[in-house]
């Protein structure tokens, strides 16, 4: 038996008649309506009521689809007919976008309702969710705190128990890092495994759309969903058709029910559990370590001798990709149009610096900098060259080992202006993360304790070989069928 998946349970009770998606859509506008962590972009109940009502019409028709009627968010990085799309940014404040992104339209035909579109940090650019024009999101687990980002605020509603499902993106652990300091389920998907066609582009070869939930067998589900081929996105690979959930509940060992993680080897990077890991979050890596060893699973020491590099190569490679992406919100065609200007010139001038954050500027200038003549080869081409290497440190580890394990971020959620005027420190909170992202690997963040006074939750990283995800989602619900981590709520029976 899996652990514990509330959107499998969903699906029964809808096909039972228990319930109906009408009724399940308004209980969860309710809920955002009562929870204010300012996680909410845009919300059209009567489109949201509407398409449950359609999923009802499909369920009394004796419809199977596992996922149908049940109600999800999506990042606002997402483009969506009826509900605004705008990235987090003033550039798009106003945007309706006349298409679906592919990763709405698949989950549309699988029959999830869509109740609105959740905040992030502008252009995905951030990871604390406090870069959004529409203002920061707040922890569930203690509102002075961060949620992570860029995928902030979908990762809160979950832990907060507004809804059971939600769309992220992850470019360099912007799906992982705010599903560890909210204590849910996230996975970032190898790359081209999703389609990116629709999605707002922030840097086009690390970009990943994934899903978050409360579970990993929640995960595989949504992620069954989204995945596939798209013709419409060049960077989309064609893979064979595979069934994300066919470990979901099974042991990898089936000769051995209570180590059914035997023959299972763990890589544990030597340079994850150095210096700058804070020592309550090791302990609780450490003891999540001990129960996969009692589940079977054999851990080895491993290394990823560049994964302080990977910080350089990243905040290089994805700022030249974004300058050069975000070029085309000029205020001529879409987006904000600066108003009282005498020139083309002083349009684009005037449009971009009022449309644009802080940190989404800095960006497009370092991004410009870096691909600019004269600096191409010293930066942008050195820090491609070193992404190879990171790719290749990750191939030689893996090549000892079925996954890799390790910390999400270096410390549980921090408070809310912390890092505001130091965004190198704001960077160095994604170590961990960024080198599977530049090897364009799969990994997934699954919650395994909490530390602190307020508790704050912690999540470990599992790291896997390229189209792993199937091994790494079954992992994590084996973890979880024996652990209580995953299904904690923030704010239960408290008053805030």
């Amino acid at each position: 038996m899996s652990a514990s998946s509330r959107l499998r349970a969903l699906g029964r009770a809808l096909r039972a008649g228990e319930t109906t998606s009408e009724q399940l859509t308004r209980d969860t506008l309710e809920r955002m309506a009562q929870r204010k962590l300012n996680a909410f972009i845009d919300i059209l109940p009567e489109k949201s009521i509407e398409q449950a009502q359609r999923a009802d019409q499909r369920l009394a028709a004796g419809d199977p689809s596992p996922l149908l009627g049940i109600p999800l968010a999506h990042k606002d990085i997402f483009v969506t007919r009826h509900w605004r799309s705008t990235a987090g940014s003033r550039m798009l404040a106003d945007y309706v976008s006349p298409f679906d992104a592919a990763v709405v339209e698949r989950l549309a035909q699988a029959g999830m309702v869509c109740v609105g579109k959740l905040n992030c940090d502008e252009f995905a650019m951030g990871s604390t969710n406090e870069h959004s024009y529409f203002g920061a999101v707040s922890n569930p687990w203690d509102p002075q705190r961060v949620p992570g980002g860029s995928s902030g605020a979908s990762a809160a509603v979950i832990a907060a128990g507004i809804l059971d499902a939600t769309t992220g993106t992850d470019t360099g652990g912007s799906i992982r890092q705010p599903a560890a300091l909210c204590g849910v389920t996230g996975i970032k998907p190898s790359y081209g495994r999703v389609s990116r066609w629709g999605m707002i582009a922030f840097a086009s070869s690390l970009d990943q759309a994934g899903p978050m939930a409360r579970s990993a067998a929640d995960c595989a589900l949504i992620l069954q969903a989204m995945a596939g081929f798209d013709p419409r996105d060049a960077t989309c690979r064609d893979l064979p058709a595979e069934d994300f959930s066919r470990g979901i509940g099974r042991p990898l060992d089936q000769a051995s029910e209570s180590m059914p993680l035997r023959g299972l080897r763990i890589g544990l990077p030597s340079e994850w559990f150095a210096q700058g890991l804070d020592a309550g979050q090791r302990r609780v890596i450490e003891a999540a370590i001990a129960d996969l060893e009692r589940l079977g699973a054999q851990t080895l020491a491993v290394s990823l001798p560049r994964t302080d590099l990977s910080i350089p190569a990243y905040y290089v490679i994805a700022p030249a990709e974004a300058s050069s992406n975000l070029a085309r919100f000029d205020g001529v065609r879409f987006g904000h149009r600066a108003q009282g200007v005498k020139d083309l010139e002083a349009l684009y001038e005037r449009s971009r610096a009022e449309g644009f954050g802080a940190e989404v500027k800095r960006r497009i200038m370092v991004g410009t900098y870096v691909l600019s003549q004269g600096y191409y080869d010293a930066y942008y081409l050195q820090a491609q060259r070193l992404r190879r290497l990171i790719a290749q440190d990750f191939a030689q580890a893996l090549s000892q080992c079925d996954l890799l394990l390790g910390p999400v971020t270096p410390t549980p959620a921090w408070l809310k202006g912390a890092m505001q005027d130091d965004p190198t420190q704001m960077y160095l909170a994604d170590v961990y993360t960024l080198g599977a992202s530049l090897a364009g690997l799969p990994g997934m963040s699954v919650p395994c304790g909490f530390v602190g006074e307020p508790a704050l939750p912690v999540g470990m990283q599992l790291v896997g070989a390229d189209c792993s995800e199937a091994l790494l989602l079954q992992v994590a619900d084996l973890y979880q069928q024996a652990t209580l981590h995953h299904q904690a709520v923030a704010g239960e029976g408290s008053s805030w």
